[in-house]
Protein backbone atom coordinates (compact mmCIF):
# COMPACT_ATOMS: atom_id res chain seq x y z
CA UNK A 1 0.00 0.00 0.00
CA UNK A 2 1.17 3.61 -0.10
CA UNK A 3 1.37 4.26 3.48
CA UNK A 4 3.82 0.74 3.71
CA UNK A 5 5.68 2.67 0.90
CA UNK A 6 5.95 5.63 2.21
CA UNK A 7 7.34 4.32 5.95
CA UNK A 8 9.48 2.08 4.14
CA UNK A 9 10.76 4.97 2.45
CA UNK A 10 10.68 6.98 5.27
CA UNK A 11 12.87 4.33 7.13
CA UNK A 12 15.60 3.71 4.14
CA UNK A 13 15.92 7.99 3.86
CA UNK A 14 16.48 7.99 7.99
CA UNK A 15 19.44 5.54 7.57
CA UNK A 16 21.01 7.32 5.25
CA UNK A 17 22.66 9.94 7.05
CA UNK A 18 24.31 9.74 10.71
CA UNK A 19 22.79 11.35 13.75
CA UNK A 20 25.58 12.84 14.91
CA UNK A 21 29.30 13.46 13.88
CA UNK A 22 32.06 15.39 15.98
CA UNK A 23 34.77 16.83 14.14
CA UNK A 24 37.60 18.30 15.90
CA UNK A 25 41.21 19.50 16.08
CA UNK A 26 43.49 20.62 18.96
CA UNK A 27 47.38 21.15 19.06
CA UNK A 28 50.11 19.22 20.30
CA UNK A 29 53.17 19.87 21.46
CA UNK A 30 55.65 17.29 20.18
CA UNK A 31 58.77 16.27 21.65
CA UNK A 32 61.37 18.03 19.80
CA UNK A 33 59.18 21.19 20.83
CA UNK A 34 57.23 21.30 17.40
CA UNK A 35 53.50 22.05 17.65
CA UNK A 36 50.81 20.29 15.06
CA UNK A 37 47.34 20.33 14.84
CA UNK A 38 45.68 16.96 15.26
CA UNK A 39 42.22 15.94 13.67
CA UNK A 40 39.94 13.84 14.91
CA UNK A 41 36.51 12.45 14.20
CA UNK A 42 33.97 10.54 16.07
CA UNK A 43 30.46 9.60 14.42
CA UNK A 44 27.53 8.03 15.78
CA UNK A 45 24.77 6.71 12.76
CA UNK A 46 22.40 5.52 14.72
CA UNK A 47 20.43 6.04 18.80
CA UNK A 48 17.97 3.15 18.03
CA UNK A 49 19.64 1.50 20.12
CA UNK A 50 22.26 2.87 23.04
CA UNK A 51 25.31 2.91 23.83
CA UNK A 52 26.50 3.23 20.41
CA UNK A 53 29.78 1.22 19.56
CA UNK A 54 32.42 0.99 17.41
CA UNK A 55 35.68 1.30 17.11
CA UNK A 56 38.71 4.62 17.03
CA UNK A 57 41.89 4.23 14.59
CA UNK A 58 44.68 6.23 13.60
CA UNK A 59 45.45 6.44 10.43
CA UNK A 60 46.80 9.14 8.10
CA UNK A 61 43.60 7.87 5.48
CA UNK A 62 41.57 8.81 7.97
CA UNK A 63 38.63 11.89 6.72
CA UNK A 64 35.15 12.61 8.03
CA UNK A 65 33.44 10.33 4.93
CA UNK A 66 35.34 7.23 5.98
CA UNK A 67 34.22 7.71 9.77
CA UNK A 68 30.60 7.92 8.88
CA UNK A 69 30.85 5.55 6.33
CA UNK A 70 31.89 2.68 9.08
CA UNK A 71 29.50 4.08 11.55
CA UNK A 72 26.86 2.91 9.38
CA UNK A 73 28.37 -0.71 8.95
CA UNK A 74 28.83 -1.04 12.44
CA UNK A 75 25.09 -0.04 12.84
CA UNK A 76 23.78 -2.85 10.15
CA UNK A 77 26.48 -5.47 11.28
CA UNK A 78 25.00 -5.01 15.28
CA UNK A 79 21.11 -5.24 13.61
CA UNK A 80 21.92 -8.10 11.53
CA UNK A 81 23.51 -10.57 14.85
CA UNK A 82 20.96 -8.72 17.04
CA UNK A 83 23.18 -7.40 19.30
CA UNK A 84 21.51 -3.87 21.36
CA UNK A 85 24.00 -1.74 20.86
CA UNK A 86 23.95 1.57 17.55
CA UNK A 87 27.06 2.09 15.10
CA UNK A 88 29.50 4.65 15.46
CA UNK A 89 33.19 5.10 14.83
CA UNK A 90 36.11 7.10 15.81
CA UNK A 91 39.66 8.07 13.94
CA UNK A 92 42.47 10.55 14.59
CA UNK A 93 44.77 11.34 11.05
CA UNK A 94 47.96 10.03 12.41
CA UNK A 95 50.33 7.71 11.34
CA UNK A 96 51.08 6.21 14.53
CA UNK A 97 54.35 4.88 13.76
CA UNK A 98 55.28 8.86 12.83
CA UNK A 99 54.68 9.65 17.02
CA UNK A 100 56.32 8.75 20.00
CA UNK A 101 54.60 6.40 22.70
CA UNK A 102 54.66 9.84 24.48
CA UNK A 103 52.86 11.55 22.09
CA UNK A 104 50.41 9.31 21.10
CA UNK A 105 49.56 9.24 24.86
CA UNK A 106 48.91 12.61 24.60
CA UNK A 107 46.90 12.57 21.93
CA UNK A 108 44.39 9.70 23.27
CA UNK A 109 44.19 11.22 26.49
CA UNK A 110 43.32 14.55 24.75
CA UNK A 111 41.10 13.19 22.21
CA UNK A 112 39.12 11.15 25.26
CA UNK A 113 38.56 14.53 27.04
CA UNK A 114 36.91 16.13 24.00
CA UNK A 115 34.62 13.10 23.47
CA UNK A 116 33.59 12.92 27.19
CA UNK A 117 33.09 16.86 27.12
CA UNK A 118 30.99 16.53 23.85
CA UNK A 119 28.88 13.73 25.29
CA UNK A 120 30.71 11.28 22.58
CA UNK A 121 31.89 8.89 25.57
CA UNK A 122 30.44 7.06 28.42
CA UNK A 123 29.09 4.15 29.71
CA UNK A 124 25.92 3.35 28.31
CA UNK A 125 26.50 6.48 26.01
CA UNK A 126 29.64 5.90 23.02
CA UNK A 127 31.85 2.93 23.92
CA UNK A 128 34.56 3.10 21.16
CA UNK A 129 36.95 0.26 20.82
CA UNK A 130 40.54 -0.98 19.28
CA UNK A 131 40.58 -0.72 15.55
CA UNK A 132 43.52 0.22 12.65
CA UNK A 133 46.43 1.58 14.89
CA UNK A 134 45.22 1.06 17.87
CA UNK A 135 45.13 -1.90 20.82
CA UNK A 136 44.89 -2.17 24.38
CA UNK A 137 47.44 0.10 25.44
CA UNK A 138 45.21 2.81 23.59
CA UNK A 139 42.21 2.12 25.34
CA UNK A 140 43.93 1.84 28.63
CA UNK A 141 44.61 5.22 28.45
CA UNK A 142 41.06 6.18 27.25
CA UNK A 143 39.32 4.28 30.57
CA UNK A 144 41.93 6.01 32.86
CA UNK A 145 41.49 9.34 31.45
CA UNK A 146 37.38 8.95 31.48
CA UNK A 147 37.57 7.41 35.32
CA UNK A 148 39.99 10.80 36.23
CA UNK A 149 37.83 13.31 34.47
CA UNK A 150 34.15 13.38 33.67
CA UNK A 151 33.73 9.78 34.99
CA UNK A 152 35.45 10.36 38.36
CA UNK A 153 32.03 9.50 40.03
CA UNK A 154 30.83 6.85 38.26
CA UNK A 155 31.55 2.96 39.49
CA UNK A 156 31.13 1.67 35.94
CA UNK A 157 33.43 4.40 33.98
CA UNK A 158 35.85 1.67 32.49
CA UNK A 159 33.15 0.15 30.67
CA UNK A 160 33.34 3.55 28.74
CA UNK A 161 35.76 1.50 26.38
CA UNK A 162 36.20 -2.15 25.12
CA UNK A 163 38.99 -4.43 24.32
CA UNK A 164 41.12 -3.16 27.76
CA UNK A 165 43.52 -5.06 29.21
CA UNK A 166 42.79 -8.24 31.35
CA UNK A 167 44.55 -6.18 34.67
CA UNK A 168 41.90 -3.03 33.69
CA UNK A 169 38.83 -5.21 33.00
CA UNK A 170 39.42 -6.77 29.57
CA UNK A 171 38.63 -10.02 28.73
CA UNK A 172 40.22 -13.36 27.54
CA UNK A 173 39.95 -13.79 23.96
CA UNK A 174 39.56 -10.14 22.97
CA UNK A 175 42.49 -9.86 20.92
CA UNK A 176 41.78 -12.61 18.49
CA UNK A 177 38.32 -12.29 18.35
CA UNK A 178 38.56 -10.44 15.20
CA UNK A 179 40.59 -13.15 13.40
CA UNK A 180 38.31 -15.74 15.13
CA UNK A 181 35.57 -14.62 13.24
CA UNK A 182 37.14 -14.15 10.43
CA UNK A 183 37.86 -18.25 10.44
CA UNK A 184 34.28 -19.03 11.52
CA UNK A 185 32.62 -17.04 9.01
CA UNK A 186 34.76 -18.95 6.19
CA UNK A 187 34.38 -22.36 7.77
CA UNK A 188 30.86 -21.93 7.47
CA UNK A 189 30.77 -21.94 3.65
CA UNK A 190 33.90 -24.78 3.58
CA UNK A 191 32.45 -27.24 5.31
CA UNK A 192 29.21 -26.59 3.41
CA UNK A 193 29.33 -29.44 1.07
CA UNK A 194 26.52 -27.79 -1.54
CA UNK A 195 29.09 -25.09 -1.65
CA UNK A 196 31.81 -27.12 -2.18
CA UNK A 197 30.31 -28.70 -4.97
CA UNK A 198 29.50 -25.66 -6.99
CA UNK A 199 33.72 -24.78 -7.18
CA UNK A 200 34.78 -28.80 -7.51
CA UNK A 201 36.25 -28.91 -3.96
CA UNK A 202 35.35 -31.32 -0.80
CA UNK A 203 34.66 -29.89 2.09
CA UNK A 204 36.75 -29.26 4.77
CA UNK A 205 40.06 -26.50 5.17
CA UNK A 206 42.31 -29.50 5.67
CA UNK A 207 44.80 -29.16 3.12
CA UNK A 208 43.37 -26.02 1.15
CA UNK A 209 45.61 -22.87 0.52
CA UNK A 210 44.40 -19.63 1.68
CA UNK A 211 45.37 -16.12 0.97
CA UNK A 212 45.49 -13.36 3.62
CA UNK A 213 45.55 -9.47 2.56
CA UNK A 214 47.09 -7.84 5.66
CA UNK A 215 48.64 -9.58 8.79
CA UNK A 216 48.18 -7.67 11.77
CA UNK A 217 46.00 -7.86 14.19
CA UNK A 218 43.15 -9.35 12.06
CA UNK A 219 45.53 -11.63 9.85
CA UNK A 220 47.86 -12.51 12.03
CA UNK A 221 44.67 -14.62 14.38
CA UNK A 222 43.49 -15.77 11.17
CA UNK A 223 46.50 -17.39 9.95
CA UNK A 224 46.55 -18.80 13.62
CA UNK A 225 43.14 -20.58 13.31
CA UNK A 226 43.45 -21.54 9.88
CA UNK A 227 46.80 -23.04 10.18
CA UNK A 228 45.21 -25.16 13.13
CA UNK A 229 42.71 -26.33 11.02
CA UNK A 230 45.13 -27.75 8.83
CA UNK A 231 44.90 -25.05 5.83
Amino acid sequence: TDIKERLISGVLSDLKPCNSLLSLSFPLRRDNGEIVTIHGYRAQHSHHRTPCKGGMRFSDEVEEDEVKALAKLMTYKCAVCDVPFGGAKAGIKISPKDFSDIELEKITRRFTVELAKKGFLGPGIDVPAPDMGTGEREMSWMADTYKNTIGTTDLNSHACVTGKPIVMGGIHGRTSATGRGVYHSANIFVEDPEYMEMVGLVPGLSGKTCILQGFGNVGLHTARYFHRAGA
